[in-house]
């Protein structure tokens, strides 16, 4: 088989699925040059067998995008600072889709005096005008679901209050964009009580008698359901089990009864120095 000069090749490194990865900080800045390389490597890795080629276009060149897609690469994901191409060179490859969830968080934050702390926000879903829910909302990247929900529930209400446990989760297929959507439940006990509402997203937050909010005609099922999942029943708690990488990239949600020290660790904190192995 001829192989081709290396300086004719893209710069490229294998990955362990049969792949060629193209190193992004080697392309080359002009079209022209980048199209010829390009078209002589697919030859190259299509004839060595390789499976699929990944092509990472930094925005400062996307310039050389439409010659990758005239060249049969097609887009799989973006950030504000990449685009992502990909090709299949094998029949039977397989490129593995892209993210397909959005992750929220809503919280049920209750006195002792059983008042739960609930939001309107200033526009409603799908036309129908907005109601009575829990605070809550989007989590933000690398942010655990314990920090969301406190984060998310400060900023639009003001109260301060410390998560306890995830009561319960809804999975939503069509969400947005065609992906599903992940929407958990945290229990939070508050730390305050005085009311700061976040007004460019809230018309109204108080705090709410938790047997008026699951007796009321005009609050949905969904979010009377949810709300009674966190008052019946303990959840699962934030932990850790060593083994798998540290606290710093992954949090568990255990029974309570099973965080016992040894096989499962209570969470330590993302900061927390531990022996992983």
């Amino acid at each position: 088989m001829t192989q081709l000069s290396s300086k004719q090749l893209l710069e490229a490194r294998a990955n362990p699925f049969g792949g060629m990865v193209i190193v992004p900080a080697e392309l080359p800045s002009d079209a022209t040059e980048f199209a010829q390389r390009l078209e002589v490597s697919l030859k190259q890795w299509t004839a060595d067998g390789i499976k699929a080629a990944w092509l990472e276009v930094p925005i400062a060149k996307a310039a050389l995008i439409p010659d990758a897609v005239n060249q049969g690469f097609t887009f799989h994901h973006s950030s504000e600072e990449y685009l992502m191409l990909t090709t299949i060179l094998q029949d039977g490859a397989w490129v593995p889709h892209y993210a397909t969830h959005y992750i929220g968080i809503g919280g049920v934050v209750l006195t002792p005096e059983r008042e739960l702390l609930v939001v309107r926000e200033l526009y409603g879903v799908a036309g129908r005008p907005p109601t009575l829910k829990l605070p809550g909302g989007a989590l933000h990247p690398n942010e655990n679901l314990a920090e969301a929900v406190e984060r998310e529930v400060l900023e639009e209400t003001g109260v301060r209050a410390e998560f306890e446990a995830i009561a319960c989760f809804r999975h939503w297929h069509g969400y947005r964009y065609g992906k599903s959507d992940i929407y958990f439940v945290g229990r939070l006990r508050p730390l305050s009580r005085e009311i700061t509402m976040q007004a460019d997203e809230i018309q109204e937050c108080l705090w709410l008698p938790v047997d008026e909010f699951l007796s009321r005609e005009d609050i949905s099922n969904f979010n009377k359901q949810i709300v009674r999942a966190a008052l019946e029943s303990e959840g699962v708690v934030q932990s850790f089990i060593p083994g798998f990488g540290g606290p710093d990239t992954r949090e568990y949600f255990m029974p309570g009864h099973l965080v016992d020290g040894e096989g499962v660790w209570a969470y330590p904190g993302r900061d927390a120095v531990v022996d992983v192995q």
